[in-house]
Order: C-alpha cells, then structure tokens, then sequence
C-alpha cells in the first residue's frame, strides 16, 4: 500500500471515529433534554407525597359547627402556595403556631402557643380539615382563640401532618375505633379512610358521649351507616338529657366499657385504637389486656393531641395511671442555676419546672410538637409511652417525661 492510499485510509478512519462520538454527545444531550422536560411537565401530584419542612402558610377557607351545643368547630385549610398538600396517614395531627391574645389587657402584646390537632377528615390533596373543641370553665387559651378570633380568610402557619396513631393499610384484622368525647377526631380521618379505600370491609365504632348535643358529625355518620352495611357504630351516652331515647338517639346507656365491647363485637381478631380523655384510657387499655387482647393489637391516643389546650394535661398513662418516679431524685437545670428534687408529685419534668418557677418553653404538653425538648447534660429520663415527636440524640421531652436518675437540663 502506498503512502498516499494508508494516509487516506487513516483519515477515513479519525472522521468516521469522529462521527459517532459526535452523534452520541447529541443523543445523550437530546436524552437529558428530554428527561429535564419530563420532569418540568410532570404534574403537582407526583410530588404531593413528600411533606414540607418547617412551617407552612395555610389558609382557612371555611369553619362550621359540628354539633348541637356548638362547642367543636371544624376549620377547613388549603395552602397558601397554591401546590398540592402532602398525602397524611389517617389518624396523624398537624402542629400550629398561634399568635393568641397576650394576656386581660387590650393591649397587651400577642403571645405565642405550639398546638397539636388532629386531622379529622381522610387525606385530600386539596385542602385538610381540623376540629377543636372548646375547653373549659376555665377558658382553654388555644381553644378560645379558634373559636373566637380564627375565621375564613385568616392565614395559620402549621407544620407538615405527623404522629404516630394512625390506622394501619394493610391490616387483616377487624378495626375497632373507640372514641371518647372530640378524641373522634382522629378516629373520623380512620373511619372515612376506610369506608372509602377498603369497601366490603367491616369496621366498628364505639364513640363515648355525655349526651347527643355533644354529638359531633351525627349527620355524617348516619349517612355512612345507611351506606355501608359493614359500618357498625354504637353511641354511647353517659348522661342523656331529657328527652333522649336508647335506640333512636344512642344505643347503650353508660361508657363504653369492655362489658358492651364483649357483648357486641363478633368473634375474631381485632385491632383497637382507642382516643379520648384519660380517665377513659384508663379505664379501657387495662379492661382489653385482661380481655386477653395483645398488646400489638392495642393502639391509643390521650383526647388526641389537643389535649394540650389544659394546662398540666399528660399522656403518661398507664393501667394505673400516671407513671412517676418515687424516688427522691435531684434535678438540676444548669442555665436557671436551681437544684431541685423529684418528689413525684408531679406527671412530669415539664409540670414539676413550672411548679417551681423555671421558665422552660411548651407546647402541645403531650409529647407531640417537640417545643420542650432539652439537653439532657446528664442522666437518664423515662416515658411511660414513646413520645410521637423523634427526640433528637442526647435530648429529652419534658413534658412527657420523668427522671430515671439524677438529672442535670440544659434549661
């Protein structure tokens, strides 16, 4: 081969090398082009899964009574950004910051409060929907300001839904959901959930009241009864008023107890989750061990997480009661300089601060929105419950929590 002919083939040779690499520079763009125009044109909802963080504008567009006294107030929310909401797990809570009044004087200075409320209507991506109800005598500070000051229009900032009650998708087991008083809150997102995602499903509610003007929703779950022959509701109430009749306006006379859970539901496995005041946690949760129920099959939440709107209020719960440390133990909190002993008469480390005066920030007070979180510098502290708040390493909650040992807070 001549010199000419090889030089002509090595220049064939480098274009066509050039050529393809070429090609494939363009195509692999074109690809990255396209992809990037995919996901510009993919449509709000393939997003709407992921929760914001921090705090978020909401809007309340609409609030209406739900029941007879007009003492719980549903408020409907849509976001201020206009973007889809994030999808919740039915039984979970949002967090808010309110600006409330500040104190008796017209002029004094708005105070802020942490809530916790629970989402009482099944995820939408359009709006959410809240019910409080109105605390007292005395006066709820966070309750009073829903029902008083808070109207369509105004712009609430809140946090992303979280908590750790909710209803479990998968489960093969019958729900039973027991609700005293407004803990149907987070039973009512369960309930509307699963009448709607699990038809042909049985599932049972039990729902606790003094009399039917405390009714809250009555309308809507007669409605849901008509519909679904597999929705079995019974009211109970405590304390009818004149007038009331068993069988038209409840359907057993009392609490509800483990003797109407016995004689009513049928045989098989259940699983229960149980919302309402205290007393009434304290009351059932032990009845249904007894009953022989597993622990994995109980699941419970204390008058939902706006119980925190009464001061002192605690989810420490168990069989008993209240879970405190009787043992004289020091508790020292570093910046406020006091040392301090545990003498357990109070439910918590939160409650026994302000007792003594040491100024610490709160919230919810059920161990939902994190605001009293602290330092532990030392020692160890106890839950009767694990909080739903994620405690950050080396962190504790006062306000569900309780000395294991001597303590020194950063607080």
């Amino acid at each position: 081969m001549t010199a000419p002919l090889l030089l002509a083939w090595l220049c064939a040779a480098f274009a066509i090398e050039l050529a393809v690499g070429v090609t494939w520079v363009v195509v692999r763009r074109n690809r990255r082009i396209d992809a990037e125009a995919a996901v510009m044109a993919a449509p709000p909802e393939a997003s709407a899964a992921l929760a914001w963080s921090g705090w978020r504008d909401l809007r309340v567009v609409r609030r209406e009574f739900e029941d007879a006294a007009q003492t719980q107030c549903s408020f409907y929310l849509v976001p201020v950004d206009g973007a889809a909401l994030p999808d919740f797990k039915p039984g979970q809570y949002l967090t808010f910051a309110l600006d409330v009044a500040g104190g008796t004087r017209k002029s004094a200075l708005p105070r802020q409060v942490i809530r916790c409320y629970s989402l009482s209507e099944r995820p939408d991506p359009h709006h959410y929907r809240i019910t409080v109800m109105r605390v007292g005598p005395p006066p709820g500070v966070a309750s009073s300001h829903w029902h008083d000051r808070v109207q369509a229009g105004d712009v609430l900032r809140a946090k992303a839904p979280s908590g750790h009650f909710f209803i479990d998708p998968d489960d093969s087991a019958t729900p039973v959901l027991i609700a005293g008083g407004i803990g149907i809150t987070p039973l009512l997102a369960m309930l509307n959930w699963w009448l709607a995602q699990r038809p042909g499903r049985p599932i049972h509610l039990y729902f606790g009241l003094r009399h039917s003007r405390e009714h809250a929703f009555a309308s809507w779950l007669a409605q849901q009864v008509a519909a679904h022959s597999h929705f079995h509701l019974t009211i109970a109430c405590s304390r009818p008023v004149p007038g009331e009749e068993p069988g038209r306006d409840f359907q057993h006379l009392g609490h509800v107890d483990i003797e109407l859970l016995r004689r009513t539901l049928p045989v098989g496995r259940h699983r229960f989750y149980v919302c309402g005041p205290p007393s009434m946690l304290a009351s059932v949760l032990p009845a249904l061990r007894l009953w022989g129920v597993a622990s994995e099959d109980i699941r419970h939440e204390a008058f939902g997480p706006a119980s925190g709107d009464v001061p002192g209020a605690s989810t420490q719960l168990s069989a008993g009661g209240p879970v405190v440390s009787t043992v004289a133990l020091e508790v020292r909190f570093a910046r406020s300089g006091r040392t301090l002993m545990w003498d357990a008469r109070d439910a918590s480390l939160l409650a026994f601060a302000e007792r003594h005066a040491v100024a610490v920030d709160s919230g919810c007070r059920v161990g939902s929105c994190g605001t009293c979180e602290t330092r532990v510098m030392a020692g160890q502290v106890a839950y009767a419950e694990p909080p739903d708040h994620d405690i950050a390493p080396g962190h504790c909650l006062l306000c569900v929590g309780t000395p294991r040992s001597a303590l020194v807070l950063d607080a």
